[in-house]
């Protein structure tokens, strides 16, 4: 590659396409992560193609979108939705797919970039074969979530294992904050110098402070009322009973009366049918007695969120459990303060007293109090809110993750060409004759096929 020219980018993420309706089942922040990161390296240059498995028959397997990233569907399986714990069968026909696509438009790519562990598996696969380096981005661990998740935990057996030979085969992993990297380092005995953390973003157009009052009756929602806002999935690692919880609480030490207003689902109107943990919910909240204080707004498209955030008091989300999660990000860019748990990602987004507050998770009562604070103190909530907006600005933004991405993609390029040359020379100092780069062998990768096993997984 000239060192004046931007590599042409192979995108993994094989349950997670740029082209999905956000909000539902395993869709969510790696299919904003591999939709935003591929336009903005298109903008700085470079040609990129997001490689997902088609699970929508009406879908066009290729398709624009914008110029320089194109999201390409590759059939494996039916071409219609799959959970994402059902895939890991289907990756070898994914991988050949890619194969004969790549060859078919001949396609010449300088790196491949992998999304989850999965995509991992084809991301190792395919760039052995082609001689070209290979970064990694898991979005979540097998071991982190086994840890959180017990027997409730659905990955398929082969999960950890497969991530621990993708981080000794990778040229580089991307952390997206430093517990993912310290995962990675004292759970899969990661080299330290192989992990660079590149945080996700927010789009800070779309993502915008807007009027409060507008918003509000925009949504139909009083003017006058203290509103607590939850936007995000519906999984019960999510913990919204929590700030269910947490509202009956405030309710009974104060004069405090807010509303809780919950996005997400699997519809656009709430149905706990389609979304079990909407049904759940409703029972809790009647349970609490505060039903009467409790909105479900079902699943909302990004460039109706910005709504609800404006017209949210403060936005809450306390899991016990999240890798890195976006809503924290979503809400700085929106100027509202932001309490969250302190886990995972969180805590590196989100500074605690200044942008928003910290809690332990599955503990209401820490979450009620800060709850207090923030209600009962406007002035403070709005300074969180403006200086969660500046930093957003500042660290967040996806031209700067992609910009980080490129370096990355550039430094990793430059050292496997090294490393190749060296490899050539070695050879030649050893008596082999000379040989072209192009003619230098495939490497061995050691990861084992996809398989299933019939009496231990379900089909």
């Amino acid at each position: 590659m000239l060192p004046d020219s931007r590599p042409r980018v192979a995108m993994i993420s094989e349950h997670a396409s740029p082209l999905a309706v956000l909000g539902s089942t395993d869709a969510g922040g790696q299919n904003v992560y591999v939709d935003q990161v591929g336009r903005n390296l298109a903008r700085l240059g470079c040609r990129v193609d997001v490689f997902s498995r088609l699970d929508d028959h009406v879908q066009e397997p290729v398709v624009q979108m914008e110029p320089g990233v194109r999201a390409v569907g590759i059939e494996a399986g039916p071409p219609s939705f799959l959970p994402k714990d059902d895939l890991w069968p289907l990756m070898p026909a994914f991988l050949d797919g890619i194969r004969r696509f790549a060859a078919q438009e001949g396609c010449v790519y300088d790196v491949i970039h992998g999304n989850f562990w999965m995509s991992g598996w084809v991301t190792v696969q395919l760039a052995s074969q082609l001689r070209i380096p290979k970064v990694q981005i898991f979005h979540a661990l097998g071991l982190t979530k086994r840890r959180h998740q017990g027997h409730a935990d659905s990955s398929p057996r082969d999960r950890i294992a497969v991530e621990r030979s993708i981080v000794r085969n990778v040229d580089r992993m991307i952390a997206q904050c430093p517990s993912e990297r310290d995962e990675l380092i004292h759970d899969y005995d990661a080299d330290i110098d192989h992990i660079t953390i590149i945080p996700s973003a927010v789009d800070t157009s779309r993502f915008r402070p807007l009027d409060r009052a507008g918003a509000r009756r925009s949504l139909g929602l009083p003017s006058e009322a203290a509103i607590i806002g939850y936007i995000g999935r519906m999984q019960p690692r999510k913990d919204v009973g929590n700030i269910l919880r947490a509202t009956a609480l405030l309710r009974a030490t104060t004069t405090a009366d807010p509303m809780v207003i919950v996005v997400g689902g699997e519809s656009s109107e709430p149905d706990p049918v389609l979304t079990p943990e909407i049904g759940r919910l409703q029972d809790l909240a009647s349970e609490l007695g505060i039903q009467h204080l409790v909105h479900f707004y079902g699943k909302r498209q990004p460039d109706d969120l910005p709504l609800f955030y404006a017209a949210a008091d403060v936005i809450v989300s306390t899991p016990w459990y999240e890798p890195f999660g976006l809503t924290p990000l979503e809400a700085m860019a929106c100027g509202r303060p932001f309490i969250g748990s302190h886990v995972g990602g969180i805590p590196f987004t989100i500074r605690d007293g200044e942008t928003g507050l910290l809690v332990p998770p599955k503990e209401p009562t820490a979450l009620s109090e800060a709850l207090r604070v923030v209600l009962e103190c406007p002035e403070s909530a709005a300074r969180m809110g403006h200086l969660g907006r500046r930093r957003v600005e500042r660290e967040f933004t996806w031209s700067t993750t992609a910009t980080r991405t490129l370096n990355l993609y550039m430094e990793v390029i430059e050292s496997y060409e090294r490393k190749q040359i060296m490899e050539i020379g070695a050879r030649a100092g050893a008596g082999a004759p000379p040989v072209l780069l192009d003619a230098l062998p495939s490497r061995g990768v050691g990861i084992g096929i996809p398989h299933r096993d019939p009496d231990t997984d379900a089909a």
